[in-house]
């Protein structure tokens, strides 16, 4: 049966290559009568941004955790690097080339991983997004947070701790990336309601290395103006820390999110980030992967699945440690 379906899925993938003019895929029914498929036949292909990051280990356990408890198969993948565009396409062609009942993404560039999922859409599997939409027509949900009102919560949580009379900058993620753009909105808005100056707004590549470079130029050009770093993550923030330090600036409080480990015993230990945005990746894994399952079994599966979020701080910074 897998053989047969990987066959018939790289068949329409080739012909979709061709088919440019083709009329617009149709949403699935989640109406529909469930299927009679044993839930241990169902295999779903997770496409992570990448695997080498704390944050995306936790919503591969938290995939992993569904699979066990529902006795469903589940391949979770990933690039080495966020950055890695063409690797992901890559991935998620070779994943629905071998034939899976649902796929899953976190994509790194909604375009060109939108253009890769079609194929599966156009064969009426089930396409869910995780942590960041991918927004194509006939997608089944998006299982995330709101990034703009979680990067808007912890914009106030500094501002109300700060003051508006500070100088603000932010280090946001990868050029173009939808997340990265709904984050610096977020933080962006927050400020403007309160009366921040934005002194700028830098990329920092998503990575700690890139933070660290784009914030010494921040300091460079802002030197002592600047009060306060809203950053993409929490890898960001540690970069921001980090070139914080080189330069002996300590009287700076910066902002992280996703509420990594690494990032919250920053928070504990007293350093210069001084809260983060709390996701909750585990459930966002967990949650994706059960409403995958729901999908090819044809139950009715909500078009977004919202997932909560909390400022952690040194206030609760030791709870919530505890609760990861």
């Amino acid at each position: 049966m897998k053989k047969f379906l990987a066959l018939a899925l790289a068949l329409v993938m080739a012909l979709s290559l061709v088919a440019c003019g083709s009329k617009p895929a149709e949403t699935p029914n989640t109406d529909a009568p469930a299927t009679e498929e044993p839930a241990g036949d169902i295999e779903i292909a997770v496409v992570l941004k990448t695997l080498a990051s704390e944050y995306w280990g936790y919503v591969k356990n938290g995939c992993d955790a569904a699979a066990a408890e529902l006795g469903v198969k589940v391949t979770v993948v990933g690039p080495g690097a966020e950055s890695d565009i063409e690797g992901q396409v890559a991935m998620i062609e070779q994943q629905i080339g071998a034939g899976c009942d649902a796929i899953v993404c976190a994509p790194n560039d909604a375009g060109a991983a939108g253009n890769a999922l079609q194929a599966a859409i156009d064969a009426g599997t089930p396409v869910l997004a995780v942590d960041t939409n991918v927004g194509i027509a006939g997608q089944t949900s998006f299982v995330g947070t709101m990034n703009d009102e979680a990067a808007y919560q912890g914009g106030i949580w500094a501002i109300d701790k700060l003051g508006t009379d500070i100088g603000a900058v932010i280090i946001y993620g990868q050029e173009g990336d939808n997340t990265s753009n709904l984050r610096r909105a977020g933080y962006e808005k927050a400020c403007a309601e309160k009366g921040v100056e934005v002194l700028a707004a830098l990329s920092g590549q998503n990575t700690t290395d890139g933070a660290t470079k784009t914030m010494e130029d921040l300091l460079s050009a802002h030197g002592d103006k600047i009060k306060v770093v809203f950053c993409h993550n929490d890898d960001t923030a540690i970069g921001a820390m980090n070139a914080c330090k080189s330069a002996g600036v300590e009287d700076i409080t910066i902002v992280g999110f996703d509420g990594n480990k690494s990032a919250v015993e920053l928070i504990m230990a007293g350093e210069t980030v001084k809260a983060t945005v709390a996701q909750q990746p585990y459930a966002m894994g967990y949650e994706v992967v059960k409403a995958a399952v729901a999908a090819v079994k044809g139950e009715k599966v909500e078009e977004v699945i919202s997932a909560p979020v909390m400022v952690v701080d040194a206030d609760n910074a030791a709870d919530y440690l505890a609760s990861l």
